[in-house]
């Protein structure tokens, strides 16, 4: 069963979704065999390198007050929480294109689970850590976390290496109807939307292994 993760750095559903869907799928051993690839997709492309107040920015976007968006991200802890993952303080919003940069260089060129660590490594930084996803200096950490090689890392980044085909990516996930992140599309089939409780991507998972031909 191959599972392309759709997501972005920014999402915080995305990091809601992840540890739900790693959940599901340690329940699912011995039933599935998955392979797991972490696909672009950019919340805020034309977000400028200086980013911008998170309360500010997500009133604009989405027409809501700070109390509702404290609220929203009251829930939001709340269910990071019932999957083992700890939302920090994430005061600004950022450009996450680099991000996805080093993730496509970690799943052409990185050894076998590299991306994954690598996606975990950068959602820590920001949703957990509330650091610049844009700022190569993170960046690097990160790869170094992720344990991929920080030279070439740092290469990717200064060269702009991979943009294009990051960029083709994301065409080719929104001319296929993709409009919202998280998304987990099972052996391009299978869509399954949103930061779903682990019970739900079980049930889902566990239908589409058992209808395949």
């Amino acid at each position: 069963m191959h599972i392309d993760f759709v997501s972005d750095i920014a999402c915080p559903w995305c990091a809601v979704g992840l540890h739900a869907l790693e959940r599901a799928l340690q329940e699912l051993a011995g039933e599935i065999e998955p392979t797991l690839a972490f696909q672009p997709f950019e919340l805020n492309p034309a977000m400028g390198a200086e980013g911008a107040d998170t309360v500010a920015y997500l009133g604009a976007k989405y027409g809501i007050g700070p109390e509702q968006i404290r609220r929203n991200q009251a829930a939001i802890r709340e269910r990071g929480a019932a999957v083992g993952f700890a939302f920090g303080e994430r005061t600004r919003v950022w450009n996450t294109f680099d991000g996805h940069r080093l993730l496509h260089w970690a799943g052409v060129e990185g050894e076998p689970g590299a991306q994954r660590t690598l996606k975990h490594a950068l959602l820590q930084a920001y949703q957990g850590e509330g650091r610049n996803p844009s700022d190569a200096t993170v960046l690097l950490d990160c790869a170094s976390q992720a344990g991929l090689d920080a030279t070439r890392a740092a290469q990717v980044l200064q060269e702009g290496t991979f943009a294009q085909e990051v960029r083709q990516a994301e065409a080719f996930w929104q001319q296929a109807g993709i409009s919202s992140v998280p998304s987990i599309v099972v052996d391009r089939r299978h869509l399954i939307q949103g930061g779903q409780p682990p019970e739900v991507f079980v049930q889902a998972l566990r239908r589409i292994a058992t209808s395949a031909p």
